[in-house]
């Protein structure tokens, strides 16, 4: 089966906006668009639509996913879009899915949301368990939020991508993280900017002498090894424009400053077969909370 990109829909407004980013990247990558419709049977104060038989169910399904594929055909021209109804629990199917895509994406409500498709139990066992990447997309992500102003100052599509931003971990850097980082980046004809974060030492205050003179050649040497790890990736993308930032600071406070521009930030999860089972990371576990643009989890070894 040829590779896709494939998003969840609900009929949420997060599962719409994430429907919209997929045929947006669909489109950069030179793939067909897959919309999916996960159905099992919800409590009644949790239903998005009231409770129907399973025929009335049927019919309504159907028709959302005829209509929505039919607008994205109409809005993304020249992409194939197909839509399916898959039966069985979300997170587990979801999982199946994305066996044979190339990307996932889920609609996500964020930091304090409660319930529903995702962002909760559903997207964070998606994406604590998917070996493909994964991307979460906020309801109001339109696509004028992944550019930059125009000069009248107005976002508009038509102006130049924001950065893609890669939080980066240079002590254990892995190739299929940096891989997709720099592939996004080269498709959105943009500047990927590279977020390494480093614990402060344990004289930050500076209340000795020499205290400054350690923070700074620490600083260095951070810096070199992050150029270090980056070197080979600008020789493989020499189109790309690579900005290092490297900062002393939270990992995950680090990161969400960096991404107030992004057009994309892609994270890690690290993929764990131990006896604790699936683990997203707190860092990641972070950026999918508080990070408002759309957010690339991508599993690696």
């Amino acid at each position: 089966m040829a590779p896709n990109v494939i998003a969840g829909l609900d009929g949420s407004p997060e599962s719409r906006a994430a429907a919209e980013w997929a045929a947006r990247e669909a489109l950069l990558r030179g793939l067909a668009l897959k919309i999916v419709h996960v159905w099992e049977p919800v409590p009644d104060h949790t239903a998005r639509v009231p409770q129907l038989g399973p025929e009335a169910h049927q019919r309504w399904v159907e028709r959302m996913l005829c209509e929505s594929a039919e607008g994205l055909r109409l809005r993304h021209l020249g992409l194939e879009v197909t839509g399916e109804q898959l039966p069985g629990t979300a997170a587990d199917t979801l999982c199946e899915a994305a066996r044979s895509a190339e990307l996932l994406v889920l609609g996500s409500r964020g930091f304090g949301a409660m319930g529903g498709f995702v962002f909760g139990s559903v997207s964070l066992s998606v994406v604590a368990h998917v070996r493909r990447p994964v991307v979460l997309v906020r309801a109001e992500e339109q696509a004028a939020d992944e550019h930059r102003t125009d000069p009248a100052g107005v976002p508009s599509a038509a102006a130049p991508f924001r950065p893609v931003v890669l939080g980066l971990d240079i002590d254990d850097p892995d190739h299929t993280l940096l891989e997709f980082a720099f592939d996004a980046a080269e498709r959105r004809e943009t500047p990927l900017r590279v977020v390494h974060s480093w614990p402060e030492p344990p004289t930050s205050l500076y209340r000795f002498s020499g205290d400054a003179e350690l923070y700074d050649s620490l600083a260095r040497r951070r810096a070199a090894d992050f150029t270090d790890v980056l070197r080979p990736w600008r020789q493989k993308f020499p189109g790309v424009d690579v900005i290092e930032a490297s900062r002393c600071g939270s990992a995950a406070q680090v990161l969400g400053s960096a991404s107030r521009d992004a057009s994309l930030v892609v994270v890690g999860r690290r993929i764990r077969t131990g006896p604790f089972g699936a683990h997203i990371g707190h860092v990641t576990h972070a950026a999918l909370h508080h990070i408002t643009v759309p957010v690339a989890v991508v599993a690696h070894g």
